[in-house]
């Protein structure tokens, strides 16, 4: 399996076009759910494991791949349900999410399906907000479900949305004065808007948050405002996006606010729980103003600091 994911190099050419490619694979029933092919490193039987005690119920011990010590998450137990059965039939999926590195032991793995953003759709709202499910799909008439993995790390590793006190100017207040500043988030992860509101109020400013779960819906949300007369570079600060997100993912949603004359000025920050060389490959390709790993406050309390000085500061 691990010979069936591409490299950086071939997984650039996805960027822009509004496409992702997803892994199918089973946990216990013959439910198919799915991870972007983008965060996974390698899949692999599933080696000899150490216990880990006094650990999170759903880590079910440590991996010794290629030199190095990984947690292994049993994914049946992190979204609720019971512990997988370690047999022939296990997988492990190696994953880099938010610049550390896990293995999900999951079941029977599918095969690598190659998608537009157009087809996936997020949640129904009448599905509640308790549910690991960030989007779903059909293949074959089948629903596959894409899992919010950015979710099942949060409960396991719970992020700090807390600002380093070093980190916070606080002379920023002068400077800003009575302007009510505006940042749009874009991204499809509850978990990670909550995080950027939590940080941003955390700085003690006078900036609010305004999301949108989909990158489909904040170019809308942007349009909207240009038509109505509204000078978008001056009302926001700037655009923080996620990558990946269903209808319409973040590459795309840049491309297109690059070609509209109204918008193209805006400041975009690509916020993603990738990490490595891919970032900088993406980032130029897109147009972005800056590149910003999930989930780390201090980063993205100093670039929102640095963002405020460059337009206010005299």
């Amino acid at each position: 399996m691990s010979n069936l994911l591409e490299s950086i190099d071939s997984r650039t050419n996805l960027v822009g076009e509004n496409r992702l490619e997803l892994l199918m694979f089973r946990l216990k029933s013959q439910q198919i759910f799915a991870i972007n092919v983008f965060k996974i490193q390698e899949v692999v039987q599933v080696p000899p494991l150490t216990e880990m005690p006094h650990s999170h119920p759903a880590i079910c011990g440590v991996a010794h791949l290629r030199g190095k010590a990984i947690p292994v998450i049993d994914l049946n137990i992190a979204i609720g349900r019971s512990p997988l059965v370690k047999d022939e039939t296990c997988n492990l999926i190696v994953t880099e999410y938010n610049q550390s590195v896990q293995g999900f032991l999951v079941g029977p793995v599918d095969r690598i399906i190659n998608l537009n953003w157009e087809e996936i759709l997020p949640p129904p709202k009448a599905s509640g907000k308790e549910h690991f499910l960030t989007a779903f799909t059909r293949v074959n008439d089948v629903i596959v479900e894409i899992l919010d993995v950015e979710r099942v790390l949060a409960d396991i590793i719970p992020p700090t949305t807390q600002v380093s006190e070093g980190v916070i100017e606080t002379d920023l207040v002068d400077l800003i004065g009575d302007k009510q500043l505006e940042i749009l988030s874009v991204d499809d992860s509850q978990t990670a808007r909550k995080q950027i509101i939590a940080t941003v109020e955390n700085l003690g400013l006078n900036v609010n948050v305004i999301t949108a779960n989909d990158g489909l819906k904040g170019l809308t949300m942007l349009r909207d405002w240009a038509e109505e007369g509204v000078d978008v570079n001056e009302k926001l600060l700037m655009v923080i996006t996620d990558a990946e997100m269903p209808e319409m993912d973040g590459y795309r949603m840049t491309y297109e606010i690059r070609k509209d004359p109204k918008l193209k000025d805006l400041h975009i920050v690509m916020h993603t729980s990738l990490s490595g060389s891919f970032n900088e490959a993406m980032v130029e390709k897109v147009g972005c103003n800056g590149f910003l790993s999930k989930f780390r406050p201090d980063e993205l309390a100093t670039l929102i600091q640095a963002r405020i000085r460059d337009l206010y500061e005299k």
